[in-house]
């Protein structure tokens, strides 16, 4: 998909615009999991997720092409359009994106404050995908797929950033979405040389990427109806899939409970404010903690974008004598 030099040259592309993120190893994660953890923190970017890397490169990418396009337009719940309108902004080119239903009002917001014409149709995901399909006719814009090799690249700079400050991480855990973030990490991960583990989390209401693991071959699942808006997926893509089929040593699948459990694992041990996909990747190793007891290992916070009603909803389901 990409080498070592084109990577170099993507970080160097995406820190004009982002800068590096924090990797911190909190002692309030690491005493009661019993091992010693890093956080990646991707909720520290200018659209407070690491989905903006791959939007700054994409764009940058598009205006130095020969024809760049009059426009784009993409599907999302909320990451994915907010990278798009940021960089959109930035570059003066118009930008539509398409939302489900009942998607989170924040983001609703943040991708209307960077100028993009937002547009809310259907009950999920695939449903404002296939919108968005048909609107690309009658508007004439380039269409943005979540997953794609420019934006795989760009979001890969994260994890050439962590790998490259972390050494001889064991593991490291990462949500899975439509597979940017964690093809990203294990191309990264292969073009370094690391032996470093790659686990991919998923919610037990998502599904998809974890029933298609297991059988070797995508099984799509006829909802996603999980919290972790950016892990919500029903359908996946078949280069993605690949990828991870190769890539990642296992996926782990996790309930709702237990996401919000370690939502509050951040804001009580970092005072970090994770989103549903964002803390699923402490959820996972949260679950497989007996397994990577006395070990490095690296979780992806991936990004921060939760309304306040919703996290005052999900923490009020919570015992407060939890001890992670």
């Amino acid at each position: 998909m990409f080498n070592l030099k084109e990577l170099e040259q993507a970080a160097e592309i995406v820190h004009r615009v982002v800068q590096p993120t924090l990797q911190n190893n909190w002692a309030q994660l690491c005493q009661p999991l019993e091992c010693d953890v890093w956080v990646k923190h991707e909720n520290h970017t200018p659209t407070t997720a690491f989905k903006v890397r791959g939007g700054v490169y994409l764009m940058n990418r598009l205006q130095g092409s020969a024809n760049p396009p009059t426009g784009l337009i993409s599907a999302t719940r909320g990451n994915h359009g907010q990278s798009l309108s940021f960089s959109g902004k930035r570059a003066g080119m118009p930008i539509t994106i398409v939302v489900p239903e009942n998607n989170s009002e924040d983001q609703n917001r943040a991708i209307k404050a960077f100028g993009a014409d937002l547009i809310i149709y259907g009950k999920d995901f695939q449903a404002a995908r296939m919108h968005s399909l048909k609107l690309q006719a009658k508007y004439g814009y380039m269409p943005i797929p979540p997953f794609c090799r420019d934006l795989v690249i760009g979001v890969a700079t994260y994890a050439l950033e962590f790998l490259s400050a972390v050494r001889d991480l064991d593991t490291v855990y990462v949500p899975v979405g439509m597979g940017s973030g964690i093809c990203g990490l294990i191309k990264t991960r292969d073009l370094l040389g690391l032996k470093t583990k790659i686990v991919g989390v998923v919610a037990e209401d998502a599904p998809t990427f974890a029933l298609s693991f297991e059988a070797g071959k995508i099984i799509n699942t006829d909802s996603a109806n999980t919290l972790a808006d950016g892990v919500a997926t029903s359908e996946p893509m078949e280069e993605a899939f690949e990828m991870i089929l190769k890539g990642a040593e296992r996926i782990v699948s996790v309930s709702e409970q237990q996401i919000i459990s370690a939502m509050y694992q951040y804001y009580q041990a970092t005072h970090n404010l994770a989103e549903g996909a964002g803390a699923i990747s402490l959820a996972g190793l949260t679950k497989e903690r007996a397994l990577m007891k006395g070990k490095k290992v690296g979780v992806i916070l991936s990004g921060g974008n939760i309304d306040f009603d919703r996290f005052r909803d999900y923490m009020a389901t919570l015992n407060f004598n939890y001890k992670g």
